[in-house]
C-alpha cells in the first residue's frame, strides 16, 4: 500500500496533491511538528536517514526527495499521467520548469529565508536578492504564455512549483502582489477539486499558506 507521510506545513503537500490529481488509492499520515519548535517529530525524522519531508513508503519501500517520489507515483501508478512523454511539443518545458523548482528556486528561497533570519549583512545579499529577481520574472513571464509550467496541461511541473509560491514563499517573505500572471495561476490551482481535497487531507487547520488562502 502506497502511504504518504506528510508534515505538516511542509513540501509533502506536493505528494498529497498529486494523488488526488492521479485518483489513486493511498494512506495519508500525517505527522503534526514539535510544540518546543517547528521542526518535524522524532517518529517521522526516523522514516528516512535525512529526517527531511517528503517521505512515501510502498511496500518494503522508502523513498525521499519531492522530484524522485513524483517520478515514482507516476511511473508506478500513474499510467504516463502528468508527464508528458519525448514526442509531446511540451516535454523540454516541463523538465525544466520540474527540475527548475527546487534545483534553482526552492534554493533561492532557503536562502533568502536565512538571510532574512539574521543575515542581512551576509555579502551574499546582493546576489540572492537578484537570482531571486531573476526567477519571479522569469515566472510571470512564463505564466504569460502558458496555461501551466509544463504547457498545455497540469504536470508534475506544476506540483513541483506550486509549493514553492505558496507555502515555501511565505517562509521567504517572498510576495506577489507585483506578478498578476502569478496570482492567476495560484488562484486556478487554489479552484482545483483535486487541490482542494489534498489540502482539506493535508492542512486540515488552514495554516499553511496554500493556494486556497493565497
Amino acid at each position: 500500500m502506497l502511504t504518504v507521510h506528510h508534515l505538516g506545513i511542509s513540501q509533502s503537500e506536493r505528494i498529497v496533491w498529486l494523488c488526488e490529481e492521479l485518483g489513486i488509492d493511498y494512506e495519508l499520515k500525517r505527522y503534526a511538528r514539535r510544540s518546543d519548535r517547528p521542526l518535524a517529530p522524532d517518529d517521522y525524522k526516523a522514516l528516512h536517514p535525512m529526517g527531511l519531508a517528503p517521505v512515501i513508503t510502498d511496500g518494503e519501500l522508502v523513498l525521499g526527495e519531492s522530484g524522485a517520489i513524483c517520478n515514482y507515483i507516476c511511473a508506478r501508478y500513474g499510467d504516463g499521467r502528468l508527464t508528458p512523454g519525448p514526442d509531446d511539443p511540451d516535454f523540454a518545458d516541463h523538465l525544466f520548469w520540474f527540475h527548475w523548482s527546487n534545483a534553482t528556486f526552492g534554493a533561492t528561497l532557503i536562502m533568502q529565508m536565512l538571510l532574512k533570519n539574521g543575515g542581512d549583512g551576509n555579502p551574499m545579499a546582493g546576489f540572492v536578492a537578484d537570482r531571486s529577481r531573476r526567477a519571479w520574472t522569469m515566472i510571470e513571464a512564463r505564466l504569460g504564455e502558458a496555461q501551466f509550467f509544463g504547457g498545455r496541461n497540469l504536470t508534475t511541473a506544476d506540483i513541483m512549483m506550486v509549493f514553492n509560491l505558496t507555502t515555501g514563499r511565505a517562509f521567504s517573505g517572498a510576495t506577489i502582489e507585483d506578478y498578476p500572471n502569478v496570482k492567476a495561476y495560484v488562484q486556478r490551482i487554489g479552484a482545483r477539486p483535486a487541490y482542494q481535497r489534498a489540502m482539506a487531507k493535508a492542512e486540515p487547520d488552514g495554516v499553511s499558506l496554500t493556494a486556497t488562502r493565497s
